[in-house]
């Protein structure tokens, strides 16, 4: 799927892919990649601004660490915000899903009228 599909959408995948504990960058977008069934084979250009932004809005916190012995690689976890976030994403996912496939179900009735 390409990423355009994923608008609106990336934020809380990235949030779940975080639920399970601290993680790099390339390691979340193979989490998303895995878990999907490679179905979300996402170009890292999308992943970081994405994590950058959900840094800067203080649902997941980012640190430095080291990765051998001359590179450093920034490992993100969900803050308490990012939890409450993801909650209600979950939610708001249930609804929307049920209503698009009942749009789009080919087995729809008509309401009764009013």
């Amino acid at each position: 799927m390409k990423a355009e599909v994923l608008k609106g959408h990336l934020d809380a995948l990235l949030l779940a892919t975080l639920e399970g504990g601290a993680e790099y960058g390339y390691a979340i977008r193979e989490a998303l990649h895995s878990q999907s069934g490679g179905r979300f084979d996402l170009p890292t250009g999308t992943i970081y601004p994405a994590l950058y932004r959900l840094e800067r809005g203080g649902l997941i916190s980012g640190r430095w660490m080291a990765a051998g012995e001359r590179r450093k690689r920034r490992c993100y976890t969900l803050t308490p915000a990012g939890r409450r976030t993801l909650a209600d994403q979950r939610v708001f996912w249930v609804e929307f899903s049920t209503a698009v496939t009942a749009v789009l179900s080919e087995e729809r009735s008509c309401p009764a009228p009013v």
